[in-house]
């Protein structure tokens, strides 16, 4: 009698993998949010995360943000004890960006836009872009790695192997395109 192995379907595992590179995209275009370059802006920094009472919350959660002139950002906490940890995020955040403690609300001011500044963003688009790939890399290879398994205990055979490696690799390469394009619009967006 045949050994019958219980057979399964290559596509199933990249179904699997999809959602995991569609949120590298989403939280790519979301961490962008923050990279604004000629105006304030709330997206800048309300998703920041501040530490307090030994948990971390995303800045938002603490404070009123308002924009009250076009290079200018208003924090009001909804507590005074949370000033010091909001200001603390924002010096240690990668953003370059000075708060000013004004009694019970933080001020800051975005600096003019320089080509220094230009660049630091341009640079920090660039890692959060290979982070987002590397995302999209880490999905593909657990796939792989799945389709692989299967193939080693006879749930696949080698032809669904290899087509399961070129639709990994179709997926992998519509996933970087979408990253780029994300990035190509925000670095315009940058420079203008």
């Amino acid at each position: 009698m045949k050994d019958q192995k219980e057979k399964i379907d290559y596509r199933q595992i990249i179904e699997k993998a999809k959602p995991e590179m569609e949120k590298a995209v989403k939280t790519f275009e979301e961490e962008l949010k923050a990279l604004k370059s000629s105006r304030a802006s709330s997206e800048l920094i309300e998703n920041l995360q501040v530490e307090c009472f030994g948990q971390k919350f995303p800045l938002r959660q603490l404070g009123q943000i308002s924009i009250p002139g076009p290079r200018q950002i208003l924090i009001s906490p909804w507590d005074s004890s949370y000033i010091e940890p909001i200001v603390k995020a924002i010096e240690k955040s990668s953003l370059g960006l000075t708060p000013v403690v004004d009694q019970n609300s933080i001020k800051i001011n975005l600096p003019p836009v320089t080509e220094e500044f230009k660049k630091n963003l341009l640079r920090i688009l660039s890692q959060k872009k290979e982070s987002a790939k590397k995302k999209v890399r880490e999905a593909r290879t657990k796939a792989w790695d799945q389709i692989q398994k299967a193939f080693l205990e006879k749930k696949l055979s080698e032809d669904q192997k290899y087509k399961g490696k070129e639709e990994l690799q179709d997926l992998v390469e519509e996933f970087n395109e979408k990253i780029e394009e994300v990035a190509k619009r925000k670095e315009k967006e940058i420079l203008e």
